[in-house]
């Protein structure tokens, strides 16, 4: 098993030069559009500072007295100003970006901007028909105008800063909804003053126009009600399918409405301001910050000196001219060209939308968190290349961000570093490198083993991820390199754990409390998670996903099916859902299976850790009603727990046995598995498992008879096993299944007269016959081979003579398999035949005769004894079965003798004399762990068959 592990290593690190390259191309191809930006602005940062210092140094410096004050030299301090204003901005970060910074200077217009723009192009239309109603176009009334359409401007210019992410999150989360709610309808309602005073010609027709865009926005804000008979209502009265579309019904609405404002006046002037301004809004809203303004003011700035150029004005000849055209060609240059780099570097950086969402699919990262994480990835990215050095920048890659995300102090950061960190193991073409960074960092094991001991409920969601992610890590983890692991993991299995049912007589009310599990319920967990990742949207509005309801009518109609196409190349797939096996005590079992099945030292820290055997075999508890989980997640941790103890008790060495041990003595866990076997309808699976748990424990003598006394283990194993594969159901239907429990059989049978007798003594089966049926199946003679001696060996005396006439037609049959049997059979058969010869000599002694064997047969007798001089820890048996078959002939015969001197067994036995050690005394081992020894040591029977030999 062990073996394997390693194999499965391997060949993981031998693929990880393939991996590395196409990991690598993705996030190389955004690399390369981020390093371009950064380069650009760079680019223009450098000709910014440059020309700073040539106004301040140059011109102001030397010139200041001949620079005309209406022209040159006011223009040349208002660049200097601008530029300073950038210059000293860029010491504080959070201060660059706001102002003067490539990355974010634009971004859509959205929700929240399309609404701003609404609701103040009609406030805007509602001022001008209140000035028009005072005094038409009156000197006093044309200045308070004047005024209001000038704070309308800066506020149009400001409001979309006041109503960033950061401001709202410092609004209540009902207030937040509530302007979400009520806006549009507000917005048009708006619509009603100037509507009816602004044009007296409005007609019937466009009244009803706006009736009915304001009835459509009613039913839809209702809609949004939380209240389930109102949106029971509105189903009805939409249908679902319409109401999935609210969010483009209520754009389109908006839309409308915009354009309703452009008619309500029929004065031209008014027309046109509000063309004007809904355009100047709709811009104006767009920009990100001021660095889009600050060059186009450069380019304007620079192109208004340029294009004239009398620089020297009626005074050409004035010496202290000299240069002073050349120096302001160079310097109006230079801000031309940083005004052209900054607004090439913004065009770039609208386009960053197509490399983010490709590598968003190409990694294969979903929903709004993969879309979030990509950009955060791109603001990581493009603010290294902007700090790192120009000509040989870092190395950028998914994984180096997700590390420092994780180690960085943002809860929100740490969320998005280990989900990444997850994405990225999911996937075969990143696997492979991820694995490696991360497990070659100390640092960032011992971060994500310290989060799985977070916890406070609203650290629940990156706990759950960085179980996922230790939990693909620790196939290839050693945890005594982070001393206190299996402990924290241990700590896991207390989420959600059975409701402790205290002895009346111990314990009073109040004292057993139960620990929070936040993955209990699997749908709210869901919401967590993307609240917790949310931030970047538009927080006005109410999260609304109604993409899954659009895709299941999407093929009703060719624009859908065109627009489908079109958005092929950057939609985001959605995020799956989580299931049951995001469970933190299923992801906790998961970790510490596969740190069993990777490293011997990693068992040892398992048996040395305190409680955690009781708590994995807690959840064996099947079809009870102590979980706090549903019966989904009952039926995942169930399997999980089983499957995890099935590894436990497979452990080589003393370590296994230590555990076999811990794991055998829990009172409970017996019954626990008499229950799955019981249970006809339990899946195979979880038989399996519990069969498999039942034949390991089952190597150590005590607990086997422990085993042997629970009738219903018997019962159900021997149902499992005897039941043909073709008369199978769906239980039974597993091969594998039926092997196991046959392995199970054979193992409590061994040295066990009790549990022998007890299936024997079944009456549902004629134990003796299936068997001497079933052997005659490659699949199963070695379990059934076992079962048969046992039987002849322990309960011959139960035999009663049906049973005696199978073994004799079944004789023929294991005599012929002896001849051609392979290491891993002969031990078996040759047992078996051993001890059917002591049940029915005369037969075997016929059987051998007529068959025209007997040669044969103590040829390949010998011949296998030679071969198997040295105790195997897969094979201890084959040499004891040969010595016990051969004097069990020879005490029958004494004819026999002579075949064995004639094929040379005097001296297969003197060397076998010669090699005996104490490790021949036993019949079982587990790795190098010696469990069951035999009743007569190989060197009493080397004795006795050398003494027959001698004295026939």
């Amino acid at each position: 098993m062990r073996a394997a592990t390693g194999q499965r290593v391997q060949a993981a690190m031998a693929q990880r030069t393939c991996g590395e390259h196409h990991e690598a191309t993705p996030a190389k191809q955004l690399n390369c559009f981020v390093r371009s930006i950064a380069l650009i602005e760079r680019v223009g940062n450098a000709l910014g500072t440059l020309a700073f210092t040539w106004a301040t140094v140059v011109l102001l410096g030397g010139y200041p007295t001949v620079l005309r004050p209406m022209d040159d030299f006011w223009f040349a301090t208002t660049i200097v100003f601008l530029e300073a204003a950038r210059m000293f901005s860029r010491n504080n970060r959070l201060d660059y970006q706001v102002f003067f910074y490539t990355r974010g200077a634009v971004r859509p217009v959205g929700w929240n901007g399309l609404l701003v723009v609404v609701c103040l192009s009609n406030v805007l239309v509602n001022l001008i028909i209140m000035t028009r109603k005072k005094r038409k176009y009156s000197p006093t009334v044309m200045d308070e105008f004047r005024r209001a359409m000038i704070t309308m401007l800066i506020l149009t210019a400001a409001i979309r800063q006041i109503l960033s992410v950061g401001a709202l999150k410092l609004l209540s989360e009902t207030l937040r909804r509530f302007a979400s709610l009520w806006s549009p309808l507000v917005a048009i309602i708006l619509l009603v003053p100037p509507m009816t005073y602004g044009n007296d010609n409005f007609s019937i027709g466009e009244w009803m126009v706006f009736l009915l865009l304001f009835l459509v926005v009613l039913l839809l804000t209702v809609s949004r009600l939380r209240y389930p008979r109102i949106i029971k209502l509105v189903d009805s009265t939409l249908g679902r399918k319409l109401a999935s579309w609210r969010r483009l019904i209520l754009n389109l609405c908006m839309l409308a409405s915009l354009v309703m404002v452009l008619f309500v006046q029929d004065d031209p002037v008014c027309l046109g301001l509000m063309m004007g301004y809904e355009l100047y809004a709709l811009v104006v809203v767009s920009f990100g910050n001021l660095q889009i303004p600050a060059a186009i003011a450069r380019v304007v700035l620079a192109l208004l000196r340029l294009v004239p150029h009398n620089y020297y004005g009626h005074d050409m000849n004035n010496p202290a001219k000299m240069n002073l055209g050349p120096s302001l060609y160079i310097f109006y240059g230079m801000v031309l060209g940083q005004g052209i780099l900054y607004i090439v570097a913004c065009l770039f950086e609208i386009f960053s939308f197509f490399p983010r969402r490709s590598i968003a699919r190409r990694v294969g990262f979903r929903g709004q968190w993969g879309v979030e994480c990509i950009n955060l990835y791109y603001a990581y990215a493009f603010e290294k290349y902007m700090n790192g050095d120009v000509l040989a920048p870092k190395k950028m890659s998914l994984n180096r961000f997700a590390m420092d995300c994780l180690h960085s102090y943002s809860p929100k950061m740490q969320l998005h570093g280990v989900r990444i960190m997850h994405g990225l193991l999911q996937r075969e073409l990143s696997k492979t490198r991820t694995f490696s960074k991360l497990t070659t960092s100390t640092e960032t094991m011992v971060k994500l083993i310290k989060m799985l001991d977070w916890t406070s409920p609203e650290n629940s969601t990156v706990r759950l991820y960085a179980a996922k992610v230790i939990a693909e890590l620790s196939k290839s983890l050693r945890v005594t390199a982070i001393p206190g692991t299996v402990q924290i993991v241990s700590a896991l299995l207390n989420y959600g754990n059975q409701h402790k049912r205290g002895n009346p007589l111990l314990d009073s009310d109040g004292e057993q409390g139960e620990v929070y599990d936040s993955t209990l319920n699997i749908t709210d967990n869901i919401e967590k998670c993307l609240n917790a990742v949310s931030g970047s949207g538009n927080l006005l509005e109410t999260q609304e996903d109604s993409t899954g309801q659009l895709r299941s009518f999407r093929h009703k109609c060719w624009i859908l099916r065109c627009w489908q196409r079109i958005s092929e190349s950057w939609e985001i797939p959605q995020e799956e859902p989580l299931t049951e096996q995001a469970l933190l005590p299923v992801l906790a079992m998961t970790i510490i299976y596969n740190l069993a099945g990777y490293d011997q030292d990693n068992c040892l820290e398992i048996s040395r850790a305190s409680e955690l055997i009781p708590k994995i075999i807690g959840f064996t508890s099947y079809c009870r009603s102590n979980t706090t989980y549903a019966d989904a997640g009952s039926n995942v941790l169930v399997k999980s727990s089983l499957k995890l103890l099935n590894r436990l008790t497979s452990i080589d060495g003393e370590i296994g046995t230590t555990l076999r041990h811990n794991i055998s003595r829990h009172p409970f866990l017996l019954g626990n598995l008499a229950e799955i076997l019981r249970d006809s309808t339990s899946s195979p699976e979880l038989r399996k498992l519990g069969a498999g748990i039942l034949r390991n424990l089952a190597v150590d003598v005590n607990t086997r008879q422990e085993i042997g006394r629970i009738q219903v283990v018997i019962n159900g194993l021997m149902q499992t096993f005897l039941m043909p594969d073709g008369l199978s159901t769906s239980t039974n239907a597993d091969p594998l299944l039926r092997k196991v429990a046959g392995q199970a059989l054979a193992m409590l049978a061994m040295d066990s007269i009790d549990n022998c007798l007890a299936m024997l003594r079944e009456k549902r089966f004629a134990f003796i016959k299936e068997l001497t049926a079933i052997i005659h199946l490659d699949r199963y003679r070695c379990v059934s081979a076992s079962l048969l001696r046992s039987m002849c060996l322990h309960a011959r005396h139960e035999l009663q003579l049906s049973d005696l006439k199978e073994l004799s037609y079944a004789l023929r049959e294991v005599l012929e398999k002896v001849l051609v049997a392979n290491r891993a059979e002969i031990g078996f058969l040759v047992g078996l035949s051993s001890e059917i010869c002591k049940t029915v000599p005369d037969d075997f002694a016929r059987e051998l005769g007529h068959g025209q064997i007997k040669q044969t047969f103590v040829k390949c007798l010998v011949d296998a004894l030679n071969e198997n001089m040295e105790v195997s820890d897969a094979c201890p048996e084959i040499s004891r079965s040969i010595l016990e078959q051969t004097i069990t002939m020879m005490e029958y015969d004494s004819g026999y003798a002579s075949y064995f001197n004639h094929h040379h067994m005097s001296k297969a036995l003197s060397m076998m004399e010669q090699m005996a050690c104490c490790s021949a005394n036993y019949n079982i081992f587990v790795g190098d762990a010696r469990l069951t020894e035999a009743k007569e040591p190989l060197s009493s029977l080397v004795a006795r068959a050398k003494q027959l030999m001698a004295f026939r």
